[in-house]
């Protein structure tokens, strides 16, 4: 089986199951398969909420180079795959700038799964100048209320929140287009941003 051939047939997140579909092939084989195309630095492996092993299967990875949703995977209990691959060579992105990347994606899925990084921020001056350059400041900062209510994270600046909070005269704005929450108004009319999830939606941060 040459593994280039194969690598273009399962190119994506997987598992030992859905390689076993894709190729039609017993699960020792799968087993098999993954094992070589990890020795070829085809693969990084991450681990869902039942321990199940999800392979990301890509010929960049053999690269070297950091993708922004490996990064998410690696720190967050949410596994997601990217629709489009977004690598960086030269550099490895801090997270402040992975939290902003996953807020710009506009999906819902990405910016929860994200929201763990605030477990991990440190540079707050930093992630204040990346969100106040992209007019993101005020949601991130009521995504972080969000995640300090149902969870324990690093505090947050009292600089990064008197900067981000908007002024009497501001007007209400969306996280993403036409989604409000139903169970975070008191932070909607905090930071005047509409949240486009439910506490339902963050159960395993609790």
């Amino acid at each position: 089986m040459k593994l280039k051939k194969v690598l273009k047939q399962i190119e994506g997140m997987q598992t030992i199951k859905s390689i076993m579909t894709l190729l039609d092939i017993t699960k020792p084989a799968a087993i098999q398969l993954i094992y070589r195309l990890r020795k070829e630095g085809y693969v990084n492996t991450n681990r869902t909420n039942d321990k199940t092993r999800v392979y990301d299967i890509s010929y960049e990875n053999k690269l070297k180079g950091t993708n922004y949703y490996d990064l998410i995977n690696k720190y967050s209990p949410i596994k997601i795959a990217a629709r489009q691959k977004y690598i960086i060579y030269g550099k490895n992105p801090t997270l402040e700038e992975v939290l902003i990347f996953a807020l710009k994606t506009k999906s819902v899925r990405t910016i929860i799964a994200a929201m763990a990084l605030f477990r991990y921020i440190k540079d707050w001056p930093k992630l204040y100048r990346l969100s106040k350059n992209n007019y993101l400041e005020r949601q991130t900062g009521a995504l972080y209320d969000v995640m300090k209510k149902i969870t324990k994270i690093r505090k947050m600046t009292k600089r990064f929140r008197n900067n981000a909070l908007p002024k009497q005269n501001y007007s209400f704005c969306f996280v993403i287009d036409n989604l409000k929450s139903n169970d975070f108004k008191d932070i909607e009319k905090i930071w005047r941003v509409y949240l486009p999830f439910n506490k339902q939606d963050l159960e395993v941060y609790r």
